[in-house]
């Protein structure tokens, strides 16, 4: 499908994309492969259909062109052999190595940064979310002005052409700067009014929806509240925060789902998404949802941790969820009497180091199966409680 925006022909097809990465400092081969896999997820969410995975092992990433001369001669010479249209580096690269690669290859060059921003410009919806999603690719853009409009005579849109990219009056820098100051006016003012909105809907416990992309945050939002919010099996499906009044038993409190986390997330985006981050900062109990059927959920883990830290700093109650028991393999066990082989039960489970991430609440689920979701809920219903307890002390009509 083509658009014709400004004076820039759009065409959304699937391009054929090569993935650059560079093993280096405590990077291993297994995490690098790992890192590869999720930006192939990645160009398939924005549209792009990966054909070949290039690696190199390097005390660091060349300064210039971010891999050897030698390995980039090799990528060129396989990208000129089949008819590849964008090259995707796992890593972000500065506006002097985007402007060297693309002078040798003569291809769209992309990062991992820029791919990721690409997607959020599909993904949104609302006013807000675009004002966002705008802001962060134009001050991400702005420093490599010189470089990115240079060729757009030749290319046809696609991956990386979305959003302020589609028209050819951003190419002048001071436009860019006024409309980055316009922007940012625009999103503090939403904000107050977000904030406001916030005020307004009263003293009631609020519990936010944490985790990594694609783990299964809008499930467990339509599980717990009934209401119909988007999700699929893609990365960043939600970027609106959607909040809901949920009760369970005769508690109520408000539930929201937000933003999901990745690894090397773009400042940008932390920084322009600041009211949707919000949620988190102003919630009194997190809901860390983690998806255990991936093979590296531990990192996932750690991502979403570190991610928390950055944005807030405060001590909040975690209820650790591992949900998609449904789609977990582990490993199965001989049961010592019968000889036979089995899978172990989420008694057993609780009793392995997974259950130990979080220091105290944790449970296993499976939100698409409604497995063992009783037990989710009432260790949500006796967390938020609690927090109740405290802020109404002499009003125990709840409980």
């Amino acid at each position: 499908m083509s658009l014709h925006e400004g004076h820039v022909t759009v065409d959304y097809r699937e391009e054929r994309a090569v993935l650059v990465g560079v093993i280096h400092g405590t990077i291993t081969e297994d995490q690098a492969a790992e890192y590869l896999d999720e930006l192939e997820f990645l160009a398939e969410t924005a549209g792009a259909m990966t054909i070949q995975k290039f690696t190199q092992k390097l005390p660091y990433p060349n300064p210039k062109t971010f891999v050897g001369t030698g390995k980039l001669a090799e990528i060129l010479e396989y990208i000129q052999a089949n008819d590849i249209e964008v090259i995707i580096f796992d890593d972000e690269l500065s506006p002097s190595q985007l402007r060297n690669i693309e002078k040798r290859l003569e291809i769209k060059i992309l990062d991992r940064n820029n791919l990721i921003l690409d997607i959020f410009a599909s993904r949104a919806r609302t006013s807000h979310a675009k004002s966002q999603v705008e802001l962060a690719q134009m001050q991400y853009l702005l420093p490599r002005l010189t470089n990115m409009w240079t060729h757009l005579d030749r290319q046809k849109g696609g991956i990386g052409m979305r959003g302020p990219g589609e028209s050819e009056i951003e190419t002048d820098r001071r436009i860019i700067q006024q409309k980055i100051s316009l922007l940012k006016v625009k999103l503090k003012a939403i904000d107050k009014q977000m904030e406001v909105q916030r005020g307004n809907r009263g003293q009631l416990v609020r519990v936010a929806l944490v985790g990594y992309t694609n783990v299964g945050k809008s499930t467990i939002m339509n599980l717990l509240s009934k209401s119909d919010v988007f999700a699929e099996n893609k990365l960043f499906a939600t970027l609106d925060t959607t909040v809901r009044k949920v009760v369970i038993h005769n508690l109520p409190f408000l539930l929201s789902d937000t933003v999901g986390f990745i690894r090397k997330l773009p400042h940008q985006l932390v920084e322009s998404f600041k009211s949707t981050l919000d949620e988190v900062r102003e919630a009194d109990l997190l809901v860390h949802v983690l998806d255990i059927s991936h093979l590296n959920f531990e990192d996932h883990f750690n991502v979403v941790k570190e991610t928390l830290a950055e944005i807030d700093d405060s001590e909040k109650p975690v209820i650790l969820v591992l949900n998609k028991l449904d789609a977990y393999q582990p490993e199965e066990r001989e049961d010592e009497e019968t000889g036979k082989m089995y899978i172990p039960s989420i008694a057993e489970m609780k009793k392995t180091w997974m259950a130990k991430l979080e220091d105290k609440n944790c449970v296993f689920i499976s939100a698409e199966t409604k497995e063992n979701v009783d037990e989710f809920k009432e260790t949500l219903y006796e967390v938020v409680k609690e927090i109740f307890k405290v802020r109404y002390p002499y009003n125990d009509f709840l409980y």
